[in-house]
């Protein structure tokens, strides 16, 4: 056998091995990819794909420690949600809390923490400086009040309350703290139309498990129907 057929052979073996070992690779390539898919998934409610409450937290909390006090926490409260979902049926509430979501997400911008913590109760943090942080809110409430049309062509009116709460007037960067106030603002503004910023007073309103309680007519998480 010539050198130039040894040399040949060497390349050709060489190749099939590296090709061989590449094959299991690849397998936990594919693998790793999906894993991160699937982790991701369990980080993102399914319907609105908005972070999940834990997930939400994690990053509200990495924000408020870096960013201090121009951070900014929005509440945010469907109004009349039951009755939606009563009159128009499930799938005329799901493309409202879809349409919040996507509202919310647009207004508050890629660096915030976006998440909804359950039902029609959504949240936001964000970078939003004390001069602008009125102009900005009331933003938001026009965005949410934009009616939402269904697949079928359907138009729901909609609405939402919003409380909101600064690192600067509440005094701390503490996010259960800071909910808490934006809660309270927002249950005193309920159905008001515009967004209601906390006071300090607003700090030590009295809640259970994060929310308000004790409001005739209000759910075991403080809203009113």
């Amino acid at each position: 056998m010539s050198s130039l057929l040894r040399v040949h052979g060497r390349i050709g073996q060489r190749t099939l091995l590296l090709t061989t070992a590449a094959v299991p690779l690849t397998g936990w390539a594919v693998h790793a990819v999906a894993l991160h898919k699937q982790l991701a998934a369990t980080r993102r409610d399914p319907l609105t794909g908005l972070l999940r409450r834990d997930s939400y937290t994690a990053r509200a909390r990495r924000l408020l420690a870096r960013h201090g006090d121009d951070m900014t926490v929005v509440l945010i409260d469907q109004d009349h949600f039951k009755a939606v979902n009563d009159t128009m049926g499930h799938a005329a509430g799901d493309a409202v809390l879809t349409a919040t979501a996507a509202r919310l997400t647009a207004w508050a911008g890629p660096s915030a923490a976006v998440g909804r913590l359950g039902g029609d109760e959504f949240a936001a943090v964000l970078e939003l400086p004390a001069g602008r942080c009125e102009v900005r809110l009331a933003q938001l409430v026009r965005m949410l009040r934009t009616p939402a049309t269904l697949d079928d062509g359907q138009v729901v009116d909609v609405a939402a309350s919003v409380g909101a709460a600064t690192c600067d007037v509440i005094g701390t960067r503490d996010l259960s703290a800071l909910q808490r106030a934006a809660d309270a603002a927002l249950y005193e503004g309920k159905h008001s139309g515009r967004a209601h910023l906390a006071t300090a007073a607003h700090a030590t309103a009295p809640s259970i498990n994060g929310r308000r309680a004790g409001r005739p007519g209000t759910s075991r998480w403080g809203r009113a129907a």
